[in-house]
């Protein structure tokens, strides 16, 4: 798609909104309708319903007492996510290199997003035979080790908003049954550790521990990946299980966990 191709398809209303965000930069901390019309080159019943609709989200808040608006805290937030990401990376990277180095099979750091995991990093092995590398890319949390492992440590609550009505069946391995995840899952929590055996892709395990920030809150996952005859259950207890749970352990040391 070219340049020209991708502009067609640009809103002017969202565009409108976030010009008017980045309006806020440097010492510029608040701002009223007439000066944010002015620098918009908008109507000021137009920038009004842009602001309405922002504050309605926490991205925009009005001072009460000047009547002007500046940034919500829902723009902190954004913020927020972002740098614990980059941080997030940034920490693994090596840590992930190390143990290709280690173990030469594919390793993987992944983040909990609603109910699918996504992988944010990976490192692959340099055999021919491997799994094929999806960052970027979404799955279903419940049947893959990253993101079981995350939802192990949730409280019932928070796992029956996360948890899909229905689970589907990928493979003849994937638990389809909630309360059966939810017996693994308490399981798993204890161990410290979740395997997917051959439960999102036939042919494929992997093991997975979970990555803890400073306030002890689960923020992701490292995982281990390839084809399921080079993972023997011997090797994944002997080598590959205290490998990935020594890995997330000095992630979670390097972002500031203690136990």
């Amino acid at each position: 798609m070219g340049k020209k191709e991708k502009s067609e398809y640009i809103i002017q209303a969202v565009s409108h909104a976030l010009d008017l965000l980045e309006q806020f930069h440097d010492d510029v901390d608040e701002l009223g309708v007439t000066e944010l019309s002015k620098r918009l080159k908008l109507h000021k019943n137009n920038v009004f319903r842009l602001l309405a609709t922002l504050e309605s989200r926490g991205y925009i808040e009005q001072n009460r007492v000047t009547e002007n608006y500046r940034l919500g805290l829902k723009t902190l937030e954004l913020g927020q996510t972002f740098i614990k990401q980059m941080g997030l990376l940034r920490q693994s990277r090596p840590v992930l290199e190390r143990l290709v180095r280690e173990c030469n099979e594919t390793t993987y750091v992944a983040i909990l997003k609603e109910s699918s995991i996504v992988y944010l990093d990976v490192v692959e092995t340099d055999l021919t035979v491997r799994v094929v590398p999806r960052v970027g890319a979404r799955l279903p949390a419940y049947c893959t080790a990253a993101g079981k492992v995350q939802f192990a440590y949730m409280t019932e609550e928070e796992l029956d908003n996360y948890l899909p009505r229905e689970l589907k069946r990928y493979t003849p391995s994937t638990i389809t049954d909630r309360d059966e995840l939810k017996k693994q899952l308490r399981q798993i929590a204890e161990q410290g550790y979740a395997v997917d055996n051959e439960e999102m892709d036939v042919g494929v395990r992997c093991v997975g521990a979970p990555i803890r920030d400073y306030t002890r809150r689960i923020i992701g996952a490292v995982s281990i990946s390839g084809p399921s005859m080079r993972f023997p259950d011997e090797r994944m207890d002997k080598e590959l299980i205290p490998l990935v749970k020594g890995a997330a352990e000095e992630i979670s040391t390097k972002l500031g966990y203690h136990k």
